[in-house]
């Protein structure tokens, strides 16, 4: 009677065992397409990155000269500084 159930209960084990198989290498799969689909994303986004970098940059040398002319009495830098300020931007000179 023992031998029977055994024999009866291998066939539902490797189905199991086999269908958790392949569905760990669908997975497996389907993260590696995403993670190489996300780095194609992240390749195409890093020339955009780094124009922002730039321009940001760039920004923040402008407004730390305009602060540093306010500073020293320029009166156009000054009403700059003060405009800016009412628009809740905070410009400080490094």
């Amino acid at each position: 009677m023992m031998s029977r159930i055994r024999v009866g209960l291998e066939f539902p084990v490797v189905l199991i065992c086999l269908a958790f198989f392949v569905i760990t290498a669908f997975q497996a799969q389907q993260m590696l397409r995403e993670r190489a689909n996300l780095a194609a994303i992240q390749a195409a986004q890093m020339p955009a990155m780094e124009q922002g970098q730039k321009l940001r940059a760039q920004l923040d040398l402008l407004a730390g000269e305009t602060v540093r002319l306010a500073e020293a009495g320029n009166q156009g830098a000054k009403e700059v500084v003060d405009q800016m300020q009412k628009l809740g931007v905070t410009m400080r000179h490094k």
